[in-house]
């Protein structure tokens, strides 16, 4: 892989990918670890709205619950911040382009069954599911989305948050 140095104006880390793959949990610790702010764009989307995601799936349906993602991503302005996404971002072509504009994507990637294994919560946790596809379906529809919209895949299959983490710290000093 090759290393990038931060570009000024542009200097923000966008983690893509499905839920369960540790964007949040794995954006904490290498903002820490960057010295960079953390921004997790579900937790803004819930706070604009004051309703969890689920919530506003389930009272919006998918595809109202798409624009406000979009919405709430488009108007986001960060410097030096790890943006964690949700999975449903990559719908949004105008939502990736404006997060590609100023950061660089690293798509967190990993097999269904590690997704499936890691997300035991599907009908509370506020993942985008179209009307009757299933979380393998999502999967299949997502992956070529996130590898389109990414300028760097980190796949953390059977790795530890720890060593994704230095993955992604070895792309950017």
């Amino acid at each position: 892989m090759k290393e990038k140095s931060f570009e000024p104006g542009r200097d923000n880390i966008v983690l893509i990918g499905m839920p369960g793959v540790g964007k949040s949990t794995l954006g904490i610790v290498l903002a820490k670890i960057l010295c960079m702010d953390f921004v997790d764009a579900d937790l803004l989307i819930q706070q604009s709205c004051d309703k969890s995601l689920q919530r506003l799936i389930d009272t919006l349906g998918p595809d109202a619950f798409l624009e406000i993602e979009n919405q709430v991503l488009s108007e986001m302005s960060f410097e030096h911040s790890v943006i964690a996404t949700g999975g449903s971002v990559v719908y949004s072509q105008a939502g990736m382009e404006a997060l590609k504009r100023n950061g660089d994507v690293v798509y967190l990637a990993a097999t269904y069954a590690e997704v499936e294994k890691r997300v035991t919560n599907i009908t509370t946790r506020g993942i985008v599911l179209k009307h009757g596809c299933s979380l393998q379906d999502a999967f299949a529809e997502r992956v070529p989305l996130y590898e389109q919209y990414s300028d760097y895949t980190v796949d953390g299959t059977g790795k530890s948050i720890e060593e994704c983490v230095e993955e992604i710290v070895g792309l950017f000093r």
